[in-house]
Formats: C-alpha cells, sequence, structure tokens
C-alpha cells in the first residue's frame, strides 16, 4: 500500500526523540520513551550510585509531573494526586464507597477499574454493555466506573452520555484515562475522579499514574495510604502523626518513584510540545488508514474514532507478527494495534502486508 499524501508525516521531534528497533504498534500495553525520559534516568541512576547527597530524586521532578499533567488534563494542579498505579488510585475511591453500593461498569471493562470493588465483598456490582451504559444508570447507582476507550478493542465510550446519566440520578463518576490520555483530548474536570497510568500514551515509564479528585469529591475520599508526602507543610511532620494533611489532592500521593518521575517529567514535556491536538490527528490518520487497509484485505476491524484498533478474530496472528519484527497485541480475541507519535504511513503497511500473509497462513 503506497502513502498517500494526506497521510502526515513523522514529527520533527519524533524523530529526534525514538528510533524503535522494530514497527511498534503495542503503545496500547506500553509506550516507548523518548530519549530524553532515557538518559533522564541514566542521570539519576549514576548519581545514586555515586552516593547522591540530596537524596533518592528531586521533589521538583514530582511537581512538574503534576503540573504537567494538570495542563494535559485541563485541571488546576492542586487537583491531582500522583502515584505508581492505576489499581492503587481505584483501590482508594474502592475503599471508600459507602456498604452496600452500587457500582457501574461496562461489560468487559478492564480488571484494574473492577477488582478493587469486587473484593470488598460488600458493594453491588452491575455491569452493561458499553453502548448502552447510560441507560444502564438507575437511582440505586452509587457511581458509574468506566474507561474513556476501551482497552480490548479500542471502542470509545459515549462520554458525554454516562455524564449525564450519572448526573440525572447522583451517582458520582470514575474514568480510567490510560488509553486515551495524550492523543485524546482530557477534561478531567467533568469527573468526579480520573485515573491514568503514565506508561502508555503519556510515554512515561511504569511508576508514573495520576489521580484527579474534585474538590466535592475530596470531601469523603479517605486519604488512606497518607505517609510524609501528604503532609500541608512538607517535611515538618517526619515522626509522629501528620497534624495537617495537604488541602489539595496531595493527600493523596503516593510516595514518588523518582527514577520514573525524573523521566515522566521529560516524557510529559514532549506531549506538550507536540500537543494533543496534534498527536489526535496524527494517531487518528494512521489508524484509519489501518481500518481502510483491513477492509480492503477483507477482515472487520472494530469501527471507532480511536488511535486504538481492534480487529475481530485476528488475535492468533500477533505471534507471527511478532516474528516479523511487528509489535502488537493479542486481547479478547482481538489483534491490537494502537497508533502514536513515533508510527508512520510505513509502519502501517508494513503491518497490513504481516497480516494478510498471516491470516492467509492460518486460513
Amino acid at each position: 500500500m503506497e502513502t498517500t499524501p494526506s497521510t502526515p508525516g513523522l514529527h520533527p521531534l519524533a524523530a529526534a526523540e525514538f528510533a524503535p528497533a522494530s514497527t511498534y504498534l503495542n503503545t496500547s500495553l506500553c509506550g516507548l520513551l523518548p530519549h530524553r525520559a532515557v538518559r533522564a534516568v541514566g542521570r539519576l541512576a549514576q548519581e545514586l550510585a555515586d552516593g547522591r547527597a540530596g537524596g533518592s530524586g528531586d521533589w521538583a521532578a514530582v511537581e512538574a509531573v503534576r503540573a504537567s499533567f494538570a495542563r494535559i488534563a485541563g485541571v488546576d494542579a492542586t487537583r491531582v494526586a500522583v502515584g505508581g498505579s492505576v489499581s492503587v488510585h481505584v483501590g482508594l475511591i474502592a475503599a471508600s464507597m459507602p456498604r452496600g453500593a452500587e457500582v457501574l461498569f461496562p461489560e468487559g471493562e478492564y480488571a484494574s477499574v473492577i477488582t478493587p470493588f469486587t473484593v470488598r465483598g460488600d458493594l453491588t456490582a452491575r455491569f452493561a454493555p458499553l453502548e448502552s451504559l447510560a441507560e444502564a444508570v438507575g437511582p440505586d447507582t452509587a457511581l458509574v466506573a468506566l474507561s474513556s476507550v476501551q482497552s480490548s478493542d479500542g471502542r470509545v465510550a459515549d462520554l458525554e452520555a454516562v455524564r449525564a446519566a450519572a448526573a440525572a440520578h447522583g451517582a458520582r463518576t470514575l474514568l480510567d484515562a490510560s488509553q486515551s490520555a495524550g492523543w485524546l483530548p482530557l477534561r478531567a474536570g467533568e469527573w468526579d475522579y480520573t485515573v491514568t497510568g503514565g506508561f502508555k500514551f503519556l510515554l512515561c515509564p511504569r511508576g508514573v499514574s495520576f489521580l484527579t479528585v474534585t474538590e466535592e469529591a475530596q470531601r469523603t475520599l479517605l486519604p488512606m495510604h497518607a505517609g510524609t508526602f501528604a503532609a500541608e507543610r512538607l517535611w515538618e511532620t517526619v515522626y509522629g502523626p501528620i497534624g495537617e494533611l495537604a488541602h489539595s489532592a496531595r493527600r493523596y500521593d503516593e510516595p514518588p518513584a523518582f527514577l520514573s518521575y525524573h523521566a515522566g517529567r521529560q516524557s510529559l514535556a514532549l506531549v506538550e510540545e507536540v500537543g494533543t491536538e496534534a498527536l489526535h490527528a496524527h494517531a487518528l490518520s494512521l489508524a484509519d488508514r489501518f481500518r481502510a487497509g483491513l477492509e480492503a484485505l477483507g477482515r472487520e476491524p472494530v469501527q471507532a474514532a480511536s488511535a486504538v484498533v481492534g480487529v475481530t478474530g485476528l488475535g492468533g496472528c500477533a505471534e507471527a507478527l511478532a516474528a516479523d519484527g511487528i509489535s502488537v497485541s493479542a486481547r479478547a480475541g482481538n489483534l491490537r494495534a494502537a497508533f502514536h507519535l513515533y508510527n508512520t504511513a510505513h509502519d502501517v503497511d508494513r503491518a497490513l502486508d504481516a497480516i494478510e500473509r498471516a491470516a492467509g497462513k492460518r486460513a
């Protein structure tokens, strides 16, 4: 398949920051680290090996990451808590739910969004198809929890309809933006809670994640893992109980993994330099090209305005593509590809050729 003039070329920053050793279409699993982030890890690691006088990392890097994500998410930095994983953030929310509360999820939702609620054993979990999730919200629903983009196949939720239905019934909302933040505009202030893993489209290492909490929701969200970093006046109370917790969402911070946050500072700076609008246009152009190519091959990609593309029934081809140097995932029987800043039309065409060969051998 030939590249069309309408297909955007590689962004200059991508050419400077990435040099993948394979055709990498697996950002939904894990994003590539930009060179600047790798250098930041190396610098801090060497300092730690040498005996760093300032401890294991700089708090300034954590605050820079918080501020950068706040700009990407469209909220004030005081509404952002930082941590290491989405499931810990979700667990914090689940622990604060009243006994017997009903939580509504889409069918097939990612386990980290669901399990922290179900392991409690005293909450009611209810499921509905993603397409009719808004209609399923009822008077007994206390919380609607969902991903903006489904991990298994790239479907995009009707976020406006879900928010409207939740508001009509007085339910709170929890959005997992891990598969969308970076390429899909995020307005975190429209949700009671958002959780986001930084190691996918935000190009951070594992160990960087974000929780946003509205001021109203913060009134009932307990800071159950509060530690030294949760104090209003950092370092003032190191021994004994903290007398005054941070007035901001920082009261929900986990102790930061400094190597990850030093790298994350550089990764998020790159995302901001390129801009969500440019990332959105680039990723969707490539995803649309991939869907069109699949249809020309007689295949059935999941239709969605999404940078994540699921292909029905082709999950078994993932290993064959890996042997060809093309990295994708197999999820729920689907072959899943995801497109980002470092991908090109050549990557799309190479994947389509490999799928045609692999599917032909399986036929």
